[in-house]
């Protein structure tokens, strides 16, 4: 509350250059977070076919090899539609940004940070906290979370 608007522009703004060594960090942080998804996605479908095939292997196997009443082989089929699905999904969430950043006017991220900025509500600082920020597990939380904003009588 107490700093100028000269401040929080500093204190909100990118650096404009980064050094050799910031990039680097951040390309190599960007391709480790890419690796991991694109693992966790792998595994998250090899898993849901490795069930599929310990639940009911015979006809798993039929799907698999496709026979002639079959047109297309049932993992070819759901391999062909996990390709679709995420480029369905990459291109439309990509044109939703796209489109709102075209909406926004902005024509760099400082631009659109502060035109959202504008649109979306202020959120107050909570310093210090006025509720718990400490628990000694998940049952202290869950505990506190049930009675949080209830009235004490």
């Amino acid at each position: 509350m107490g700093s100028t608007a000269v401040e929080q522009e500093n204190r909100l703004a990118p650096p404009m250059e980064l050094s050799e060594d910031e990039r680097k960090f951040r390309y190599r942080a960007g391709a480790f977070l890419a690796t991991v998804g694109a693992a966790s996605a792998i595994a998250g479908f090899s898993k849901a076919i490795m069930s599929a095939k310990k639940s009911d292997p015979k006809y798993f196997d039929k799907g698999l090899h496709g026979s002639i009443a079959l047109h297309e082989a049932g993992t070819s089929l759901a391999l062909r539609a996990l390709g679709w699905g995420t480029l369905y999904a990459i291109l439309g969430t990509g044109t939703i940004c796209f489109g709102i950043w075209k909406l926004s006017g902005a024509k760099d991220m400082k631009e659109f940070r502060e035109s959202v900025g504008r649109v979306f509500p202020r959120i107050p600082k909570n310093d210090p906290p006025k509720s718990r920020t400490e628990f000694e597990g998940l049952t202290d939380l869950m505990q506190y979370l049930s009675t949080w904003g209830k009235d004490e009588k």
